[in-house]
């Protein structure tokens, strides 16, 4: 699935943040494979519009709160003009059921953004009208400051990324479950080495299944132990040479590392951090 490379809280929404109306049926993914419809509800198309004026997916992104939405700075360019896309299963069906286009009220990308070392690859999108609560739309819930996962746990991402290396991007949306790795293996020098800092949280890297082009931007999501789904990463970066290469896990930025600055961008959603 996915090439490149968000405090567990209720947000005033009718639903619980990280419960879906719609359960994902986590336990039988080993590889990517099209979700059950609208079962990960903070998930978002960000999509940007073309010179015909066509709109066209580029990248993911998780829906934090009824006003902002969480994504990887690479995702973002001074010269397109974006719209996020709430509710989406099928990219492919126009006027789906439950979904929505809203556009941008302001992009922040993170001001230590280096595209060059690919750190602090974290934007924030403010929405230009609160996104309905829905059973299709829900946001997420996010880890507490500093959280870390341990090694060999089960993460799941999300997306609409590129089915194998080179492949066509998914209609429906995919989902695939991948082991965490930790910082001590994936900074190994056959591994990501010191391209990996603290700020990131790497899964996969078996070789089989990862984050692809299209997914940037998109969720890593870890289910908690009161049953609620915490979104921990930013689909950040991958191998150059394969969507699935071994030892080259999918990079995310960690969200429990920018919590503060979650805070200071978004002080109006203060109501949902601990």
């Amino acid at each position: 699935m996915f090439k490149f490379v968000v405090l567990a809280i209720c947000l005033g929404y009718a639903y619980s943040c990280g419960r879906p109306a719609v359960p994902p049926s986590v336990a039988r993914v080993v590889n990517g494979e099209d979700v059950r419809p609208h079962s990960w509800p903070w998930q978002v198309s960000l999509q940007y519009q073309g010179s015909s004026g066509a709109w066209g997916h580029t990248c993911g992104g998780t829906l934090i709160s009824e006003n902002w939405v969480l994504t990887a700075a690479h995702c973002i360019s001074s010269t397109r003009t974006y719209r996020v896309y709430l509710g989406k299963h099928s990219l492919q069906t126009a006027d789906e059921e439950g979904s929505v286009a809203i556009s941008p009220e302001k992009i922040i990308v993170h001001e230590k953004w280096n595209s060059f070392l690919i750190v602090n690859d974290i934007a924030l999108i403010k929405l230009s009208q609160p996104a309905p609560a829905t059973e299709s739309i829900q946001p997420a819930c996010l880890p507490a400051t500093g959280a870390l996962l341990a090694h060999d746990s089960n993460s799941f991402v999300t997306g609409w990324g590129r089915l194998y290396t080179g492949g066509p991007i998914a209609d429906n949306l995919q989902q695939a479950l991948l082991p965490v790795v930790d910082h001590a293996t994936c900074s190994k020098s056959d591994w990501w080495g010191r391209q990996v800092k603290e700020t990131m949280v790497c899964a996969g890297g078996d070789g089989v299944v990862s984050a692809c082009n299209g997914d940037s931007g998109g969720p890593l999501n870890v289910q908690g132990g009161d049953g609620s789904f915490e979104v921990h990463g930013v689909v950040s970066f991958g191998s150059g040479l394969s969507c699935n290469y071994e030892k080259k896990p999918t990079v995310f930025t960690r969200v429990s590392a920018y919590i503060d600055w979650i805070k200071l961008v978004s002080p109006t959603d203060n109501s949902q951090f601990k």
